[in-house]
């Protein structure tokens, strides 16, 4: 036999195998996604104290952990929602509302009521919210803007449209809570970690996921949609009132002006932590960097463009958003397969 027809009789060598790189890429799309934002902050924070004397003082990280911590416990029910592909317009009203019912039962009950009151506040709020949704079908956007406006109201009436402030009683151990710098550090890092454990570690947890990917085949998997969809938010109103509760052992008053766009903050935090707003995607991990990322940029622009005030941090604030959601298209663009 020739050479000629040896070569021919020869198999084939195998094509390379095409979905190799696709792979790849979804793979680095994924841990671009979903790690992007703790890249980012350390990124940020090594700039800044290489540049900045001034930004790695133990003054400077208090600030940045202490003065706005409990706020940050709105993101981390915000993440529960919009895993589910949700929205909750409502937590800064909530947070507010909160923080003026927690004044009142410290004032008039103690530090216990002072705890139990504003939670139990919240979780019927978010019962009431959670219900509206499922069982109602109506638009998350549409009821919790609206529950956004009725926790005004309501705060409004309490307070007799702002002419009446509750105080936290100067020797009340309710106070304690938000004292100094670790206590209320201390407080939130661990509902962080147990809101961690809850997503990753329960049926609950991989129900909400699932919900995010696909509502209809959680269903069809038999699994408790309406109850978890429901439970999401109650679980949202309950820590921004329970927030908005720490808040005001921190301002010693219940403070009827606060919590005003707390809500954007929230639903920035999450997005930039690598939780999609379809659903489906996203982290409890993600969302620490995202509020912490948020920090240090409104921490910068304090120290260097202080001079333009407040109205430069909401822009630099919806700036990077929108960054991030493009990233986000692009990164969900390319974890699909061709």
């Amino acid at each position: 036999m020739s050479p000629s027809a040896l070569r021919s009789a020869a198999p084939p060598r195998p094509a390379p195998d095409a979905a190799q790189p696709a792979a790849l890429r979804e793979r680095v799309a994924s841990h671009i996604q979903r790690r992007g934002a703790l890249a980012v902050l350390v990124l940020m924070v090594a700039i800044a104290s290489a540049t900045s004397s001034t930004f790695p003082t133990w003054s400077n990280i208090s600030s940045i952990l202490g003065n706005n911590s409990f706020v940050w416990l709105l993101a981390l029910g915000m993440t529960f929602v919009i895993l589910t592909g949700g929205i909750d317009l409502s937590v800064g009203s909530v947070y507010a509302l909160g923080g003026v019912v927690a004044a009142y039962g410290a004032h008039t009950g103690g530090t216990w009521l002072a705890i139990a009151l504003p939670a139990a506040v919240g979780a019927v709020w978010g019962t009431v919210q959670g219900l509206l949704v499922t069982r109602a079908r109506m638009a998350p956007f549409i009821v919790t803007l609206a529950g956004l406006l009725g926790a005004r109201g309501l705060l409004q009436a309490l307070t007799d449209e702002g002419a009446t402030t509750y105080l936290v009683p100067a020797g009340s151990p309710f106070r304690r809570l938000g004292e100094g710098t670790w206590v209320p550090v201390l407080v939130v890092a661990a509902l962080f970690v147990l809101g961690a454990l809850l997503l990753t570690r329960t049926r609950f947890g991989a129900t909400v996921t699932a919900m995010g990917g696909n509502e209809n085949a959680a269903t069809l998997m038999g699994l408790p949609v309406a109850r978890t969809k429901v439970l999401v938010y109650v679980l949202s109103a309950t820590l921004a009132a329970t927030a908005g509760a720490l808040g005001s052992a921190r301002l010693g008053s219940g403070v009827t002006t606060i919590g005003v766009g707390y809500e954007l903050t929230a639903i920035a935090s999450v997005v930039i932590g690598g939780t999609l707003l379809t659903g489906g995607s996203g982290s409890v991990g993600g969302t620490v960097s995202g509020v912490l990322v948020l920090a240090v940029i409104h921490n910068l622009i304090d120290h260097y463009f202080s001079q333009y005030g407040s109205a430069f941090t909401d822009t630099v604030n919806g700036g990077f958003l929108a960054v991030v959601v493009l990233a986000q298209t692009l990164l969900s663009r390319a974890r699909q397969p061709d």
